[in-house]
């Protein structure tokens, strides 16, 4: 729920800033290391996004991206899922996390006064 609210507060002033009438539709990236439960910020979504004209019925849209890290030892890059992150090549658990705890706003669509209303 906090992620939700601190995502709706960003992106609810920039529109307001914008001069938009209304939040059509958020996109974010998320790193799966960052372990947020997709339904439960859809829930939270849908939840809060209720409580504000601006945002009623604004759509999420979420990019996974999937752990990557370096090895210190080699060079190596690789990805690797949420617990395997020894270096393939030399096998040093001696490695730095480069993608995969994201959390970005990436886009905002909103509609102004004057633009009409998309079906």
């Amino acid at each position: 729920m906090s992620i939700v609210s601190g995502i709706l507060e960003n992106v609810t002033e920039v529109a307001r800033r914008a001069g938009a009438s209304r939040l059509c539709q958020v996109n974010l990236r998320i790193g799966v290391m960052r372990e947020v439960v997709p339904e439960a910020m859809d829930l939270a979504w849908e939840v809060l996004c209720e409580e504000d004209p601006l945002t009623d019925g604004c759509k999420l849209t979420v990019e996974d991206v999937y752990p990557e890290s370096v090895c210190n030892a080699c060079g190596e890059r690789f990805t690797h899922d949420r617990f395997h992150l020894r270096c393939p090549v030399c096998g040093s658990a001696d490695t730095r996390l480069i993608h995969g705890r994201e959390l970005d706003i990436i886009s905002i669509e909103v509609e102004h006064p004057d633009e009409p209303s998309q079906p």
